[in-house]
């Protein structure tokens, strides 16, 4: 198993480069954070929808909202609605992921309660599960406070249409998500700098907004099917 690295273990640039472009993302989300307040969205689940989205986003997803998802900007299309829908799902997958690394360097007792040591001896593994436990839930709570008032449906209804609504496509975002994380934490890390990144170094953050990209990117096509068959709407 390959050694754990913190930021003192990469290059200082590549560690300067990193903090630069996650100061950068949250600056993003600052100022998103405060439009929404001065701009109110019609959903108010997309108050913190948009913030968390720019947390991988950056800039990219910056000039998204500024453009399509203001509350001032003008009427979009079907692929652009899809897209909103598919960030809505991610916002509860970056704040899982968030939560689940952190609690976990917090509390690294709770990977034994999900296997380790038992089912598998890889502590990343207890890491993705308890990210995607957290992540899952949260999606599904976001998604409960888009489709219950649109539909105008009760607790029950509205729980059993969020999960018809986002089961696949927090899944599909998950995969793709984990997916690219595995090829940084088991192939390009150790290959180049000869151990995997911690939770603690901003190195792994930088990675980790990439492989959300690689999540919505996996995600978009779900979403759009669950459009298209009426489980979900445009936004």
């Amino acid at each position: 198993m390959s050694p754990t690295l913190t930021a003192a273990d990469f290059p200082p640039m590549l560690t300067a480069v990193c903090w630069v472009l996650l100061t950068v993302a949250v600056a993003c989300a600052l100022f998103v954070t405060v439009d929404v307040v001065r701009h109110p969205q019609q959903m108010r689940v997309m108050a913190f929808v948009w913030p968390l989205t720019t947390l991988f986003g950056s800039v990219l997803w910056l000039v998204f909202y500024l453009r399509r998802g203001r509350a001032t900007a003008k009427g979009h299309g079907k692929w652009i609605g899809t897209a909103i829908d598919t960030s809505h799902c991610g916002a509860g997958c970056a704040l899982g992921d968030l939560i689940g690394e952190f609690g976990l360097v917090a509390f690294p007792a709770l990977a034994t309660l999900v296997g380790l040591g038992t089912l598998y001896d890889d502590r990343i593994y207890a890491a993705w599960i308890v990210d995607f436990v957290i992540a899952f839930a949260l999606g599904i709570v976001f998604q409960y406070f888009s489709i219950a008032p649109m539909r105008q449906l009760g607790l029950r209804d509205g729980l059993i249409a969020a999960l018809k609504a986002d089961t696949l496509s927090i899944t599909a975002w998950q995969v793709g998500m984990y997916g690219l994380m595995a090829v940084w934490q088991f192939a390009v890390f150790p290959s180049v700098f000869g151990g995997r990144a911690s939770a603690l170094s901003p190195e792994f953050w930088v990675a980790m907004q990439f492989a959300m990209l690689a999540g919505f990117v996996c995600a978009y096509p779900v979403n759009a099917w669950l459009v298209r068959i009426g489980l979900k709407e445009a936004m």
